[in-house]
């Protein structure tokens, strides 16, 4: 199977990704979700995901976070990082994270849509303990799963709202959300005014709901 980027640097990625979410998550007090969503968005993520060496091995982790946020907020970030010798399990997302984009050779945006990084960081006990190769068994599992589903679908779920409370949130025919759903009808070529309201809905981007 082709990697993402050559081994040699796999240490340094996890490294890297690990110290960048505890960082964020710790120190400067971010919720995990919304900054990883930072870190999607950025420039930086498709650099690292390609095994960009400046980012993955040129930059620490507290400094790949500041960067993210400075891009961001088009502000400095100076906070200081503090260290504990107990790794997070912000940490340890980070590190689990970029080893699966790596192994996979998979992107961070489309892994994030079929294994959402707050279901993996749920993952942290038990498997903080376990093989690392365990844990890619468990998001390959809930790949294979999700996959099967529309990503309308998977979301709607997620905001724990019924086809029908979606219908009338958005005013969009429950028929057609079912249609969506099932594939009968392309969702990629809605009316642009039908995702948006869908998004708005469900609390996501409009690209979310668009299928590969």
């Amino acid at each position: 199977m082709t990697r993402a980027y050559n081994e040699l640097y796999v240490e340094d990625a996890q490294r890297s990704l690990a110290a960048m979410l505890d960082y964020a998550v710790n120190c400067l007090k971010y919720e995990l979700r919304f900054f990883y969503d930072m870190f999607l968005q950025s420039t930086y993520c498709e650099r690292f995901e390609d095994g960009d060496a400046a980012v993955l091995s040129g930059m620490s982790g507290v400094e790949l976070a500041r960067k993210v946020v400075e891009e961001h907020t088009h502000k400095p970030c100076r906070v200081e990082a503090q260290y504990d010798m107990e790794r997070s399990p912000a940490y340890w997302t980070g590190w689990v994270l970029a080893y699966y984009q790596w192994y996979r050779s998979i992107d961070f945006k489309t892994m994030n849509r079929e294994a959402p990084i707050q279901d993996i960081y749920a993952l942290y006990s038990p498997y903080h303990e376990m093989d690392i190769l365990q844990f890619v068994d468990k998001v390959d599992e809930w790949r294979m799963h999700r996959r099967c589903m529309t990503y309308l679908k998977l979301l709607r779920q997620e905001a724990g709202l019924s086809q029908r409370e979606l219908s009338e949130l958005t005013d969009i025919p429950i028929k057609t959300i079912q249609q969506y759903e099932q594939r009968q009808k392309n969702i990629n070529k809605a009316q642009v005014e039908y995702v948006i309201r869908l998004s708005n809905a469900l609390n996501c981007r409009p690209q979310d709901l668009l299928e590969q």
